[in-house]
């Protein structure tokens, strides 16, 4: 890698070199004032301290802004090349294009990258990694990148990986009940918006009505999504696919090593803000049993288990909502199928699903980096 600083070699360089850096590696975070980033931010400012200087930096409209980091005011610096002088780590939330365009950037700095957009994700040279699943994976980087998944995957992918582990997956089939901040702040705000156009009219019993009070208030969702729920989220892909469903489908794989694992997932967009859900049906090789599945669950390191239904607990978006783990319940073994169990998963996306999953790789590499 390239040094990061004239006459000051990067962490990764040291480390490779054998040395143990006295230094809390420098960690930049691209992206600081989208949703995703300040989540990280308040993330990063209750997990163990293992940065020197955070640095925040964001589009140049941006600039000059101050954002609340550990307790101190940062104040916000421009993308540039220069942005990236003395980082070691930087995590990365931006569009896929302009990721795509700067990632490498911050990488021939001398930054190893977590990249939370779809630009590396399906390189082969580009580990995918959960840490609590495939932690390991994050040290095998060529490119100097680690892909941060999307935030459907990684609402399930915990609890998938913990079963996966016991009695191998062989079918997944997935219904996604994703929230309107999957596409960031625009998402949210426009449903906020609709809420207030249709609240405490009556609207809902007529054909349309929600459609013609909303007008073009769509944001970026193609119907409604106040009082209504959208059969689709991603853009267009061959044969009536959108790019969610196939990521679901791509995605773990990669995570857990089964490059033919047979995938089907229906994405969802619901009247939620924060915290995607999914109905699960997996297939293993083995037999399982529910109290099986119940055990492991409960053990399972990023998992919450949260399942009686005879006392109403089961997960739910609003429930769920600011917390860290992969929330489990609604766990049944298939009625047709000794191989199969369903279950409902709820994860917030801002935080495991986006955020805190990045901040625990940073990590890895920090562990990594400083010997």
């Amino acid at each position: 890698m390239i040094p990061a600083e004239a006459g000051r070699p990067s962490l990764a360089d040291t480390a490779g070199a054998g040395a143990r850096p006295a230094a809390k590696p420098h960690l930049a975070v691209v992206g600081a004032t989208g949703a995703v980033g300040r989540v990280l931010l308040g993330i990063l400012s209750e997990r163990a301290d293992v940065w020197g200087e955070i640095r925040l930096i964001a589009s140049a409209r941006s600039a000059g802004r101050k954002l609340t980091v550990r307790g101190e005011e940062v104040e916000v610096v421009a993308l540039s090349e220069d942005a990236f002088d003395g980082i070691d780590v930087a995590m990365f939330d931006l569009p896929d294009e302009v990721a795509a365009q700067w990632v490498p950037v911050a990488v021939s700095k001398g930054a190893v990258v977590v990249d939370n957009s779809g630009a590396f994700r399906g390189d082969p040279e580009v580990p995918l990694v959960v840490p609590e699943v495939n932690g390991c994976a994050a040290r095998m980087r060529p490119r100097g990148i680690i892909a941060n998944p999307n935030c459907t995957t990684l609402s399930m992918i915990v609890a998938l990986g913990a079963l996966h582990a016991e009695y191998g997956l062989s079918e997944l089939v997935v219904s996604s009940y994703q929230a309107a901040s999957g596409v960031g702040q625009a998402g949210a705000e426009t449903l906020r918006a609709q809420l207030s156009a249709v609240s405490g009219t009556g609207l809902g019993a007529a054909p349309g009505d929600v459609r013609r009070a909303i007008g073009d208030t769509l944001g970026p969702f193609p119907a409604p999504l106040a009082l209504n729920v959208v059969p689709w989220a991603g853009s267009l892909q061959a044969d009536g696919w959108s790019s969610e469903e196939l990521k679901i489908r791509d995605e773990c794989r990669k995570i857990l090593g089964l490059p033919e694992l047979p995938v089907t997932a229906t994405c969802v967009r619901v009247p939620v803000l924060t915290t995607h859900s999914m109905a699960v049906h997996a297939r293993f090789e083995n037999e399982v049993t529910v109290a099986g599945a119940h055990e492991i669950l409960a053990a399972a390191p990023g998992v919450v288990l949260f399942d009686d239904p005879a006392a109403g607990e089961y997960p739910t978006p609003s429930d769920v909502v600011g917390t860290d783990p992969t929330w489990v319940g609604r766990v049944r073994r298939s009625l047709d199928d000794p191989r199969a169990l369903e279950l409902f998963v709820c994860g917030d996306n801002l935080r495991k699903g986006a955020a805190l999953n990045a901040a625990q790789i940073g990590e890895l590499v920090v562990g990594e980096l400083r010997g």
